[in-house]
């Protein structure tokens, strides 16, 4: 009887270890599975360049979801007006965004989403300064240089608007988050129990064997 009480706790932990491991593998894709991030960009954030090129260009760590609405690039100048030339094309992990070849010296403020490899939306911004403003284009309109004095104010405004864009990257990671918080949680509890239940059982054998070992004293 014994025998048997010490047996049945070691195969109780035993499946609580095999449970265990089945969840870490289960569960392990999950860090695997995070946003994509975006490795580089051209122009750089917080970068100056000479002139608004033809073409801005985001790389990321792996390869897009591509599809209608999946993926939107917005350039904004200084003057508060879009900068960019039609919609953004992804091949892979890159995102090229044509941009328009006239454009006003200053602040550029860029807000990209995309889809993960892993089927979530993720989305940021930055910044870039463009120091020599080009007109080309736009020889008729002398007028368009002088609106670089104007917006330097709608500059300090734009980004006080595009600021609730930035909570929705944090609930992504945030809800990720507290799966793993479950997900860690409910393992500790199915081996708290396994425990639990190994425990009692040897306890139970335990006092059984000792009940039917005295038993024979008692009839002699």
């Amino acid at each position: 009887m014994k025998t048997k009480a010490l047996r049945l706790p070691a195969a109780s932990i035993a499946l609580a270890v095999t449970l265990l491991a089945a969840f870490l593998v289960l569960f392990s894709p999950l860090s695997a599975s995070a946003h994509d991030s975006l490795v580089s960009s051209s122009p750089a954030a917080d970068s100056e360049v000479d002139v608004l090129p033809a073409e801005l260009t985001l790389t990321f760590s792996a390869k897009l979801i591509d599809g209608e609405g999946a993926t939107e690039v917005v350039v904004t100048g200084p003057d508060g007006e879009k900068a960019t030339d039609g919609p953004a094309t992804v091949e892979g992990a890159i995102v090229t965004q044509p941009l328009l070849a006239a454009a006003p010296a200053g602040e550029y403020h860029v807000i990209w989403k995309v889809v993960s490899s892993d089927g979530h939306p993720t989305s940021d911004e930055y910044f870039f300064t463009v120091t020599t403003g080009s007109d080309a284009g736009a020889t008729n309109q002398p007028s368009a240089a002088p609106t670089s004095a104007t917006p330097s104010e709608a500059a300090s405004a734009t980004p006080e608007t595009a600021a609730p864009d930035e909570p929705a990257t944090n609930d992504g990671s945030g809800a990720s988050a507290w799966i793993w918080v479950l997900s860690i949680g409910g393992i500790l509890v199915i081996v708290a129990l396994m425990v639990w239940y190994s425990v009692r059982r040897r306890r139970d054998g335990t006092e059984t064997g000792s009940e039917t070992g005295s038993e024979p004293p008692s009839e002699r």
